[in-house]
């Protein structure tokens, strides 16, 4: 008899493992609003976690078109130029014309944008410094690792550390 991938012998522990997972990402990414919705208040009061979220990724991926950024954060390109509109009118972004094609507008991060963005984000970093404060390098390494691998598909290997490409992270 030939198992599918679902059906091998030893699944019901693989399901229950995965159900276990899902209910620890379920319980996290509650966390992940709580802190969202806390970091956009402390970056400008008022700012709704969506629009901080957008500003993070605008950090990260540097001069970027709006359609680029919709579809990176898998998000309504109306809801996004709302937010964008927002972020550009208190300063943290500004638009330009991309030198390559006048007609296409780039998005990124300014000075002030940036400053905001690392005032919001320090409280739940220094709280993640010392949540993992007893932890191993290694062991921080290695979570890091696993997570870029589940996000982007790769099935990870006993030792290896995942390098995720230079945009992968969100």
């Amino acid at each position: 008899m030939t198992h599918t991938r679902a059906d091998r012998p030893g699944d019901d522990t693989r399901r229950r493992a995965v159900r276990e997972l899902e209910e620890a990402f379920s319980e996290l990414m509650g966390e992940f609003r709580r802190v969202y919705t806390q970091a956009a208040a402390a970056a400008s009061p008022g700012m709704l976690p969506g629009t901080f979220k957008a500003l993070g990724a605008i950090a990260r991926l540097g001069p970027v078109t709006l359609s680029a950024l919709a579809d990176r954060l898998t998000a309504d390109k109306g809801l996004l130029s709302r937010q964008v509109t927002e972020l550009e009118s208190v300063g943290m972004i500004e638009r330009r014309a991309d030198p390559d094609d006048g007609r296409v507008r780039l998005i990124e991060i300014t000075p002030h944008g940036r400053e905001r963005l690392a005032a919001a984000r320090e409280p739940y970093q220094a709280m993640l410094l010392e949540t993992l404060d007893d932890w191993p390098l290694s062991s921080i390494d290695r979570l890091t690792s696993l997570i870029h691998a589940l996000a982007s598909g790769v099935v990870p290997h006993a030792d290896d550390v995942f390098e995720p490409a230079p945009d992968s992270t969100s």
